[in-house]
């Protein structure tokens, strides 16, 4: 891989990990401030009322995934991803000024939501924009590689967060951090989105999409486009429910499952997070070079075999592992199995894409899955403890799963695809392998 794609992939990492560090940061230090935007009643009540305007914010991914998507595919990729860190850069300031209950009352949680709705805008955008990007960006035979830095960035940027909540807690009082500060971090997620912003500035445009004549294609991007391929777009969506529920189940939702079902201390719960992702970060681009040799599909279904079967089990064991050891190598089993969906579903779902409507085909088809079943996966977890049946979330973990694996065992292969095959917008391209080698076809 060449010094100018490392360039590339190193400038869209680095922009994707900030914009995830504000985006799950409101998650990890939920739990501080739930308290602070409504009147005094039952703690888990206002845990599921923060964590309701969290899955707010997954509602507008797809408003986001459709505009910034579009913006991508007409603009090109380099204006959607300076737009996209511009207003996560807005949000995080909202938030950290948002005023508490006891000052504005049911104001601060009005500006809450509307700084969610932002990073939700935002983050929509930044993963068809990053995921389009990291895919063009690389060498054929490296794409699940460069692809995989999607999610090495994203957890990184859980990492900072957690990595933050872990030296407040170790520095200041719990009052001081229910009190003001949970606002630090989002002070320092606006900060780090204003010096992406200008390393943005001055990035590369894909020569993939530079390339390719889909500059000049007058509906690129479009609604009327992204219907003739709906095909692809619902796969996307299908093989995404899956893998973002286990995801957002052993991430954003561990450290609270650890603090609240399992009875852990909450510094003892974050460092546990923050060591099983960090191995989790560690070996996404292991897996994304397996993926080049071997395919997408093998680690995908393997994905959800893992899931389907060990998710009950595991869950069942972690709520009953209070103490550091035994959750840290259960939440790592967990992430490894789900490593063989976050590696590589980046490339699978820009492979799937003609170049025209890449941006808007990946965009657009995740947020909508992961407004409908990553988003809520919190909300869900929490209601089923509400309602005293908490193992029921772990069945429907699985049964998302079970889903998806349908779809892996009969969707087609994507790694031979060529990205620099040239297609009339309007028209779906034919997938084909690479020069010399046979159309792709479904599996049977």
């Amino acid at each position: 891989m060449g010094r100018e794609q490392w360039k590339k992939i190193w400038v869209g990492s680095a922009g994707n990990m900030v914009e995830w560090f504000d985006w799950f940061v409101y998650a990890t230090f939920a739990v501080y401030f739930a308290d602070a935007f409504f009147p005094e009643g039952n703690e888990t009540a206002n845990l599921m009322n923060t964590m309701g305007i969290f899955a707010v914010g997954f509602f507008m991914r797809p408003v986001g995934g459709w505009l910034l998507g579009r913006i991508g595919d007409r603009k090109g990729r380099k204006a959607a991803l300076t737009l996209t860190v511009t207003l996560m850069s807005a949000s995080a300031i909202l938030i950290a000024i948002a005023p508490t209950y006891d000052v504005a009352g049911y104001g601060g949680v009005a500006v809450l939501m509307l700084a969610r709705l932002l990073q939700g805008l935002s983050v929509g955008g930044e993963y068809a924009a990053s995921a389009t990007y990291l895919t063009e960006a690389s060498a054929p035979e490296k794409r699940g590689f460069a692809s995989s830095f999607q999610y090495v960035s994203m957890t990184a940027g859980q990492l900072v967060g957690l990595g933050l909540q872990i030296v407040l807690q170790r520095n200041m009082s719990d009052a001081a951090l229910h009190s003001w500060g949970w606002r630090i971090p989002f002070v320092v997620g606006a900060l780090g989105a204003l010096i992406v912003f200008y390393l943005r500035r001055s990035m590369l445009e894909t020569e993939v999409y530079a390339g390719s004549g889909a500059a000049e294609q007058e509906d690129r991007g479009t609604l009327k486009v992204l219907w003739q391929h709906r095909r692809e777009a619902f796969l996307v969506m299908a093989l995404t429910m899956g893998g973002t529920v286990a995801y957002y189940t052993y991430t954003t939702y561990l450290t609270k499952f650890l603090s609240k079902s399992a009875g852990m201390d909450k510094s003892t719960a974050s460092l546990v997070s923050f060591c099983a992702l960090f191995v989790f970060m560690c070996i996404q681009p292991l897996a994304g070079m397996l993926s080049d040799r071997i395919g997408r599909r093998p680690l995908l279904i393997t994905f959800a075999v893992g899931s389907t079967f060990l998710t009950v089990p595991i869950m069942t064991m972690l709520k009953h592992a209070d103490t550091f050891w035994p959750a840290l190598g259960l939440a790592l089993l967990a992430l490894v199995v789900v490593t063989g969906y976050t590696s590589i579903n980046a490339c699978v779902k820009a492979e799937l894409f003609p170049t025209g409507i890449r941006a808007l085909g990946v965009g657009l088809s995740y947020a909508v899955a992961n407004a409908l079943f990553g988003g809520t996966a919190e909300y869900v977890a929490l209601w089923f403890k509400n309602a005293g049946a908490e193992s029921g979330f772990y069945w429907y973990v699985a049964g998302c799963a079970a889903v998806s694996l349908v779809v892996y065992l009969s969707m087609r292969e994507t790694r031979d695809i060529d990205l620099n095959r040239v297609a009339a917008a309007g028209q779906p391209q034919a997938q084909q392998r690479q020069a010399g080698a046979t159309s792709v076809t479904p599996a049977s």
